[in-house]
């Protein structure tokens, strides 16, 4: 279980009340993300300090939303006539089971959240499904790990593509795409070794294990205002699987780079650091890329910005080649879950056909951007073969100058998320 600070009185309520908003949000479609940001900025005004209480709770309902509907549907058995109270009783449960919150508070401020929905009608149910729920905690959280999709809190049809995909490893990545991501650092190649930033850390107080050349794993999280160095661009945060993209694709100085679909600027940051190439960043959001600028800006790298779609090269492209190109391409961000537990709410079964038609179009408008002899690395975060092998297989159809160096699927573990390389090659 995760340290939770415990709210007493309003604030608690307030807090409650935001995340049951939240939940509401990304049942209409809207990104956890988006919704969180807009509903800490309300909350900032009225209690400070509370942002990372608010985090904490709209993350871990979603994290575990099929075990918290089990739960809730053994204590009533039938959907509440107000959705807005359903979703507070979720809230709560999240804070009994897996939270260090005081019971009692959670059960008071639950009662009174839910005084300003239905014009109270159901505040005492909520009070007796909540002290239910806290005499019968221990037995329902077993049944719950014996239910398989309580226990897996994934959508039925994600977890059977996965049986399907991966017969050896699918309860591995159902499970770890059910944990808190770790945080690892890239140390920027330009100023200092991983070993000698490591060291920094030593000095003030934060564990870390080294595990390559440039990538560091804390032993916890921190705010990044804590890491030394950071606003001068002595570190970045990247996952370790993402690092893994500029390594690929063979850089060396005076090499003409296009990074599709840069934002937010992690990978461009990585290249910019590896090697002293010429870089466009491009992304088809503006506003996505002005955090690639200021990543860069940061790091005291520059490369050339630009707005637009990558599918269409007409919009952008000055007729000279590149050496090197990052497709990274919209996907399903199937193996990044544990960081937005929204995504397998989310996401639906026919939506891989649109996204493996964008990706089709857009790896064949660029590959025709390439130089002979370049190379193009196809890259996504997912973890579903449709968006990577089979999307490879389909590419080297269709292109006869085309040949695949090497691709790899790294599965989400405890040092990294779930990504998916090819390097293809240019005749």
């Amino acid at each position: 279980m995760r340290r939770w600070l415990v709210f007493f009185g309003s604030c608690m309520s307030s807090i409650q009340q935001h995340a049951a908003d939240i939940l509401a949000a990304v049942e209409d479609g809207r990104t956890l993300t988006d919704a969180l940001a807009d509903a800490q900025q309300r909350l900032a005004t009225e209690h400070a300090g509370s942002r990372g209480a608010l985090q904490d709770i709209a993350y871990g309902v979603l994290r575990y939303r099929s075990e918290l509907l089990w739960m809730l549907r053994h204590l009533v058995p039938r959907a509440l006539p107000e959705p807005a109270v359903e979703r507070l009783l979720l809230v709560a449960l999240y804070q009994l089971v897996h939270t260090r919150a005081a019971a009692y508070a959670v059960v008071n401020e639950t009662v009174n959240a839910a005084a300003h929905h239905a014009g109270g009608r159901f505040k005492g149910l909520v009070n007796g499904v909540l002290r239910n729920a806290l005499r019968q905690k221990e037995t329902l959280a077993e049944a719950a790990h014996n239910d398989p999709l309580a226990r897996w809190n994934h959508p039925q049809w994600w977890v059977d593509r996965l049986r399907v995909a991966y017969p050896q490893d699918w309860q591995t990545v159902l499970a770890a795409g059910n944990t808190h991501p770790p945080m690892t650092l890239r140390v920027n190649h330009r100023h200092e070794a991983a070993a000698d930033y490591a060291a920094r850390l030593a000095q003030a107080g934060l564990e870390c294990t080294v595990l390559d050349g440039q990538a560091l794993m804390l032993a916890r999280p921190v705010p990044v205002k804590e890491l030394p160095g950071f606003a001068d661009g002595l570190v970045s945060v990247q996952d370790w699987g993402a690092q893994q993209a500029a390594h690929r694709l063979q850089l060396a100085d005076g090499q003409r780079v296009l990074d599709a679909c840069a934002a937010p600027g992690g990978k461009t940051g990585h290249m910019l650091e590896l090697a002293d190439i010429e870089l466009t960043a491009l992304d088809i959001d503006a506003a996505r890329l002005e955090r690639v600028r200021e990543n860069l800006n940061r790091l005291g790298l520059s490369a050339l910005t630009v707005a637009a779609d990558a599918a269409r090269p007409d919009s952008f492209w000055d007729g000279r080649p590149y050496d090197r190109i990052l497709a990274d391409v919209p996907c399903s961000a199937s193996g990044v879950v544990r960081r937005h537990p929204d995504i397998k709410w989310l996401r639906r079964p026919e939506d891989f056909a649109l996204l493996a038609r964008q990706q089709a179009a857009m790896v064949d408008a660029l590959w025709g951007l390439l130089a002979s002899g370049g190379k193009m690395l196809y890259a996504t975060c997912s973890i579903f073969p449709e968006e990577n092998r089979r999307q490879l297989d389909s590419f080297l159809s269709r292109h006869a100058d085309a040949t695949c160096e090497g691709d790899e699927q790294l599965l989400p573990g405890p040092r990294h998320d779930g990504f998916y390389y090819a390097l293809l090659a240019k005749a």
